[in-house]
């Protein structure tokens, strides 16, 4: 079976949640996923939904197929034409690649590059089992590209990346434009860039959450286990001192209501809270795991003396735990009302700019109001409207 039926109806479900173009929709029908997953069942391909396939030592995910809604956005993002060439950091299971390879036609070039062996033979022998052809799968570190097809047309990250890789923008034509979910303090969105001058600007920019870039542009994120039984992990932007979590959170909490009726869903809030925290509060972290009723994710500011996290549930709270708690959920409530006065900004309403090579001197070029944040190779310059 060709699962076409299934096909129709994963793209037909994502037309009616989002906009997606002719191109991408007629390459999602055309292309069968369940060939790019071979170990899951084919009907669980076409659902809504990543696929992990891969896990570390740990047992944590290093590879995947990603959501197909998500996939759809970025290719709408990347806008590729017929006999463009394209460079993919992170082949994965080489779905996204079979995609990119419809959308470029038989005039263009696919290249996926990926930094596991095993990973890079899966992918092609998918890519082979899916009769797709211009499409070359290479083991290497991202981070340096492949400049020997260079320059390409488009460039798109299926993984999590903290910085533009100064790789990247050198394989890139002078009008092209990259796709990567980027890091904003720990917070990612897709941001498709072009050149404008010396700086890129963003075009598009998307909600999204990818596993991280290995290898030589590892990110500085910070994962915490904060509680093994319900597991609970806490993400921090980057390593620091937090203080004994777990007991805190064993502790009774100090609530402070800020919105007595909350309309949005818990998730919703808990992410646009979380990009707002990203760009204003040094502090911040997210909490995911097992709430006690299934999986959840929420927001919130951690130090050593306590944590304070959003629950929503009919009324959205700021809850402090620990010795800090309740200084740190009055300190939560303020972000909350100060996110609410600036109307709940989303990542689609977010400005980039990247600067490569920022003055060695600190200087930046941030404007009047505007977040900056300083990577490796740029200097981010963030804003809403």
């Amino acid at each position: 079976m060709d699962f076409a039926a299934q096909r129709h109806a994963l793209v037909a479900q994502l037309r009616a949640a989002q906009d997606v173009s002719e191109p991408v929709a007629a390459a999602m029908l055309a292309v069968p996923r369940h060939l790019f997953v071979p170990g899951v069942e084919p009907e669980a391909a076409y659902r809504d939904e990543p696929i992990v396939t891969k896990l570390d030592a740990d047992g944590r995910p290093i590879s995947s197929s990603s959501q197909p809604a998500i996939m759809a956005t970025m290719l709408d993002q990347l806008d590729v034409r017929p006999g463009h060439r394209v460079l993919e950091i992170g082949a994965g299971t080489g779905y996204n690649a079979a995609l990119l390879a419809r959308l470029v036609g038989p005039e263009g070039r696919v290249v996926a590059l990926d930094l596991d062996e095993d990973t890079v033979e899966q992918a092609r022998e998918h890519l082979a089992a899916a009769g797709v052809s211009g499409v070359e799968v290479l083991c290497r570190d991202g981070a340096a590209g492949h400049p020997e097809p260079a320059p390409y047309d488009r460039l798109i990250a299926t993984v999590g990346v903290w910085d533009l890789a100064p790789a990247w923008l050198a394989q890139l034509r002078p009008d092209g434009r990259l796709v990567v979910p980027l890091d904003l303090r720990g917070v990612q969105v897709s941001a498709a860039m072009e050149r404008d001058g010396e700086r890129w600007v963003s075009r598009s920019v998307a909600p999204c959450g990818f596993m991280r870039m290995r290898g030589s542009f590892t990110g500085t994120e910070a994962v915490v286990v904060a509680r093994q039984d319900p597991m609970l992990m806490l993400m921090l932007p980057e390593p620091r001192e937090v203080g004994d979590v777990p007991a805190a959170l064993d502790a009774a909490p100090t609530e402070i209501t800020v919105r007595r009726e909350e309309a949005a869903p818990p998730f919703t809030v808990a992410m646009g809270m979380a990009l707002w925290l990203a760009l204003h509060e040094p502090r911040w972290c997210a909490l995911s795991g097992d709430f006690g009723s299934g999986p959840g994710f929420t927001a919130g500011v951690v130090e050593p003396g306590g944590i304070a996290l959003l629950a929503v549930s009919g009324s959205l709270v700021a809850r402090g735990h620990g010795e800090a708690g309740a200084r740190l959920a009055a300190e939560l409530a303020a972000h909350v009302r100060a996110w609410d006065e600036a109307g709940r900004p989303e990542a689609s309403a977010l400005r980039i700019e990247a600067h490569p090579h920022a003055p060695a001197t600190g200087a930046t070029p941030a404007g009047g109001g505007a977040v900056v944040i300083e990577k490796r190779h740029t200097t981010l310059v963030l804003g809403f409207g």
